[in-house]
């Protein structure tokens, strides 16, 4: 089941069936530990709509805010060290990955968060600025996991590299992120355990100049563990958004342009496309 969001309104595909469900408040909706079968009975009076509906929706956030997971998977941890080398904080991306606490850090609230077909930007203090594609997970204000979505953190790798404990200038600012290009919604806690196929790639003047897959199966930590420990001193009394780490990283010699088009795709959840700003 996906879930839409539009101003007001909310699209359901579901069942290979496109329902509208109108005058929705998108917290109230979505903030509900039963939220499938919720959906399902509320589109047992819904009128039905045809698929081109679905443009021009908006990101599947509210007042949710937005966290991420830094160093789940092997690679990055490797990448991270090489870049931070010359600075001498190599060391501390081995320590964190190999930590009995994850590396958990404040991304975004929706002000600076993009969706499908929106722009992104690239800090232009940066000298090395890629896309990383996300599992983005969505728990309720009990910390149960009901939908997953697409994110895109946009990181600065110069400004990271320079010392980590830049990582806030690194990963936020305006157009940092991008999160879509809906919200899929769990119709067991089966689904969440199956490793999902990830996808990028990034075009350029209609030529790909990067592309790579990983599957989350690769992730070095679980889903469940990640909430956890964001949940162990905060509340979220609408639920949040917790991206997964990345998995894939482009190598040095690819840094992200003006107009170039960002493609990430994550198997049962769809395609989330952004142009650099």
């Amino acid at each position: 089941m996906k879930l839409y969001k539009k101003k007001n309104s909310v699209i359901v595909h579901f069942n290979q069936s496109y329902y509208l469900l109108n005058n929705q408040n998108w917290d109230l909706l979505v903030n509900d530990d039963n939220l499938f079968s919720k959906i399902e009975n509320q589109i047992l009076s819904a009128p039905t709509v045809d698929k081109s509906e679905i443009k021009f929706i908006d990101p599947p956030i509210e007042s949710q805010e937005l966290w991420a997971s830094g160093v789940t998977y092997l690679i990055s941890k490797k990448e991270r060290e090489n870049e931070s080398k010359k600075s001498g904080g190599s060391e501390f991306y081995n320590k964190v990955y190999n930590a009995d606490r994850p590396e958990l850090f404040f991304k975004a609230t929706k002000n600076r968060i993009s969706g499908n077909d929106q722009f992104v930007r690239i800090r232009k203090d940066s000298s090395w600025n890629v896309p990383e594609p996300e599992l983005t997970l969505f728990a309720t204000s009990n910390k149960k996991i009901i939908g997953l979505t697409i994110g895109n953190d946009m990181s600065s790798r110069s400004i990271e590299g320079e010392n980590p404990l830049y990582l806030p200038q690194a990963k936020t600012y305006d157009g940092c992120a991008s999160l879509g290009p809906c919200l899929y919604v769990l119709k067991n806690q089966e689904e969440l355990n199956k490793g999902l196929d990830k996808k990028i790639s990034i075009e350029r003047k209609n030529k790909i100049i990067f592309n790579n897959s990983i599957s989350t199966n690769q992730m070095k930590r679980s889903n469940q563990e990640l909430v956890n420990y964001l949940f162990r001193e905060c509340s979220f009394p609408n639920g949040v958004f917790l991206m997964t780490g990345t998995g894939i990283v482009p190598p040095k010699d690819i840094t992200l342009n003006k107009n170039d088009i960002i493609k990430i795709s994550i198997e049962n959840i769809g395609i989330l496309i952004n142009k650099v700003k």
